[in-house]
């Protein structure tokens, strides 16, 4: 479009940098027609003008996760909002061939924020966090509604950061064994995490669809252990090593990206 004129930076080695570097990129829900004018969310904004510091003209790309993403220009930048002009689209997409959904214990709020921002990175498709008999955070529910919230928005964030084109839903807090009895079947591979398991990731065949379950930083109980298995969940150990909660689940990612997915 004619009036869709993204440039670099004004001076020359903020120019140098943006032509090493892929423009700032920017979660924005909702239409992205070519053409649109939108108003970027107020963390992307904030971010954009006061840490980035962009100016008007910048090229920046946005993405609604609904698959693909848009070339856009910053059209204003006012104290509390920042509008872009939308541009092409392109199909572009960073999702791995193998879908792994991550069933992850409550940790401790660092640890639990580490585990959602790293899973996102690493490619997983959602995740559900789960309190089991010995997670050391306890949400109330209305806490935890809160703290889903802040684990929507470090996926966000993560998202941003590395590529993604869809983002992964972070669902509600549950209990195990409501989980558990809420979700008797699903398609694809079930995986539980355990330190005493005989089987290895390598020794199973090529999934096209995996569930993986992490323990907190207790670990699991062995009623929990025979619960899961109880519903399909097949143990396995990721070597001779006890790892951390916050290791334990991006050490699996990790590796079945490298197995079966892109890594």
């Amino acid at each position: 479009m004619d009036n869709y004129l993204p440039r670099t930076r004004g001076n020359a080695s903020a120019a140098r940098d943006q032509d090493i570097r892929s423009p700032p990129r920017f979660f924005c829900a909702g239409d992205l027609s070519q053409g649109a004018t939108r108003d970027l969310p107020q963390a992307a904004a904030h971010h954009a003008a006061r840490v980035l510091r962009l100016t008007v003209g910048d090229a920046v790309t946005v993405f609604n996760g609904a698959g693909g993403e848009s070339a856009a220009c910053i059209l204003s930048i006012g104290k509390d909002h920042v509008a872009v002009r939308v541009g092409p689209w392109r199909s572009r997409e960073a999702e791995p061939s193998v879908r792994v959904v991550l069933l992850q214990g409550l940790s401790a709020r660092e640890r639990m924020d580490f585990t959602v921002q790293k899973a996102v990175e690493l490619g997983v498709a959602e995740i559900f966090p789960v309190e089991m008999r010995r997670s050391v955070m306890r949400l109330a529910e209305e806490r935890a509604t809160r703290r889903v919230e802040h684990w929507q928005n470090l996926a966000i964030a993560a998202c941003e950061q590395c590529g993604r084109n869809r983002v992964p839903e972070v669902h509600p807090v549950s209990a195990l064994p409501e989980w558990l009895g809420a979700h008797p079947a699903a398609p694809g591979q079930r995986l539980i995490l355990s330190t005493v398991a005989e089987r290895r990731l390598r020794d199973l065949s090529a999934p096209q669809e995996l569930l993986l379950l992490a323990g907190p930083e207790g670990g699991f109980a062995p009623e929990e252990l025979e619960m899961a298995q109880g519903c399909g969940f097949t143990a396995v150990r990721l070597g001779p090593r006890v790892l951390r909660t916050e290791t334990a689940a991006l050490a699996a990612l990790a590796a079945i990206q490298a197995l079966w997915g892109d890594l």
